[in-house]
């Protein structure tokens, strides 16, 4: 191939290396110089233009990406038509990508024109989903290169194994102490798990965490037309000797590998029995992010096998992350008892009361805001932080005498997330964690916040505390610090909720009655509904007295 600059005359016939703007000339790369754009390229002024021309023997970019790309693919993907020296590859099945890694890199050290890159090998795939691309970077490649790569590749080089399992059975073991609705939602998480594949659970099993009764389920759920078993265990496995396994064992199975060289996920157990896949899920398969767990699924579900040798090979590059809920190490010993500070986002403009600062309105003598800060100081919250923006010196006023601290926000209008960032970017260091509290939520009590403080415990995963009143969740939340950088990233008015869905398997929920904490002051009709009602109980406290 020919490759250089000559004038607008001698470009006849050749490609343009390089997009061209000028006056009113727009010439763009890859553009076949013809008649009319030697005449534009002479009538904007420009006296030379990079091109590239074929020689005897030179493959165009387009034919060669195409023809290459054809012979890499396999079952269940289709080769859209090249352009610019590029022809993608696309999933025409849902699935999980099988790749031949060997042979794609041979393929990609036959010459530096020709370049061939895929998704990672076994990612689930969806229809439609591009999953390669072949591109030659050149405008042509030698006849002889495009040869080679061909002749490199003799059989399908990718492809998408289609999902092949559809019935799934689920046993749960049990302990004193694991509660109903953690199994309920590592339930719903394992169907959500298995719906891209078509796969769902027709049979489920919930026993106490001993070898004879899970075996008996075990039993069970495969008898009942189950492909694949997976074992949730109460507690997580230690040892090939420990329930799971042995129960797998006592049924007549094996197990084919107990471990993984990933994080999260290194305890999962596969094994199989009568010809079908047992999985002992980690603790981490509670969890909706993506773990270990769900790459050695993904492949059983599409009826690939999974081998010790695929297991231990994951290791390099494979899988690699914090998990939130594990304990971390602390520079001092902790203290008995859990310190954790109160954070009261006082901040707002009230927009929906139409004009009145709801903060200062009087509910029994007392303002809003006011009676907000003094239940969190009756609580076992220290320190006290306040948040203002809005009419900061009225606010400031309305809590004179209370032994609270005060931070600014400047920002506040910019939504409740600035107002966020200004609190727990002053909490002391020694503090193990914070309860946010909304300043316009005067029902929330002492007892309540106790309470919540009450349930958080980091050595057991409760990491985020939230009220909850009929399964709808509440404020005010309890964080621990391990999620103060997250808090401090949380941008416009929507709060931290979408963190609470991030980490749900460090997420404590403490079931309330009452409405206290569901209910805020955001409009006039509230903030009346919530007057009368306290007015009723303090009237009612004073008469008791």
């Amino acid at each position: 191939m020919k490759f250089g600059a000559v004038a607008p005359k001698a470009a006849l016939g050749a490609t343009a290396v390089h997009s061209i703007r000028q006056g009113g000339l727009v010439l763009k790369k890859g553009t076949l110089i013809g008649a009319a754009e030697v005449a534009a390229l002479e009538a904007a002024g420009i006296k030379d233009i990079v091109v590239a021309r074929l020689e005897p023997g030179d493959i165009s970019e387009d034919v060669a990406a195409g023809e290459i790309a054809k012979a890499v693919a396999g079952e269940g993907v289709h080769v859209d038509r090249a352009f610019t020296g590029r022809a993608n590859v696309f999933a025409q099945i849902p699935g999980v990508l099988v790749v031949d890694k060997e042979v794609i890199d041979r393929l990609n050290r036959i010459d530096e024109a020709i370049t061939f890159a895929t998704l990672p090998a076994y990612k689930p795939v969806v229809a439609g989903e591009m999953i390669a691309t072949v591109k030659i970077i050149p405008f042509a490649v030698a006849k002889h290169a495009r040869d080679a790569a061909l002749a490199a590749v003799t059989k399908p080089l990718l492809r998408v194994a289609p999902y092949r399992i559809r019935k799934v059975g689920v046993v749960s073991t049990l302990l004193p102490g694991l509660a109903s609705k953690v199994i309920d939602k590592t339930l719903k998480i394992t169907t959500d798990r298995l719906a891209p594949a078509g796969a769902t659970i027709i049979a489920e099993r919930r026993v106490p965490h001993e070898r004879d009764a899970l075996a008996r389920a075990l039993d069970e759920v495969l008898k009942a037309g189950a492909e694949l078993a997976i074992v949730f265990g109460a507690s997580a496995i230690a040892d090939r000797r420990d329930v799971i396994p042995a129960a797998l064992e006592t049924i007549g199975g094996r197990i084919e590998h107990f471990g993984m060289p990933v994080d999260p996920g290194n305890l999962l157990m596969i094994g199989d029995a009568r010809g079908r896949a047992v999985l002992g899920a980690p603790g981490c398969a509670r969890s909706p992010k993506e773990n270990g767990f769900d790459w050695v699924l993904m492949r059983l579900l599409a009826g690939l096998p999974v081998a010790r040798e695929d297991i231990t090979g994951l290791g390099v590059g494979g899988l690699l992350m914090e998990i939130v809920t594990r304990p971390q190490p602390r520079v001092e010993p902790t203290q008995p008892g859990r310190r954790i500070a109160a954070v009261v986002l006082g901040a707002g403009r009230s927009s929906r009361m139409g004009g009145p600062n709801k903060l200062l309105a009087e509910i029994a003598g007392r303002p809003l805001v006011r009676i907000v800060v003094e239940a969190a100081l009756a609580s076992r919250a220290r320190p006290v932080i306040v948040v203002t923006g809005h009419q900061r010196e009225r606010v400031e006023m309305a809590l004179a005498g209370l032994p609270v601290k005060f931070t600014h926000n400047p920002q506040f209008a910019d939504g409740l997330g600035t107002s966020l960032k200004a609190g727990i970017a002053v909490l002391p260091a020694e503090v193990d964690g914070a309860i946010v509290c909304l300043g316009d939520m005067p029902q929330v009590d002492a007892a309540l916040i106790d309470g919540l403080i009450g349930a958080f415990d980091p050595d057991k995963g409760a990491l985020v505390v939230v009220p909850t009143i009929d399964g709808k969740r509440g404020n005010p939340v309890v964080w621990s610090r391990r999620f103060f950088p997250d808090l401090m990233a949380v941008e416009g008015d929507v709060g931290a909720r979408h963190l609470i869905g991030r980490y749900t398997e460090a997420v404590a929920e403490v079931p309330l009655s009452g409405t206290a904490a569901l209910t805020d002051v955001d409009t006039p009709e509230a903030l009346e509904a919530v007057r009368a009602e306290l007015e009723k109980s303090s009237a009612s406290a004073v008469g008791a007295g």
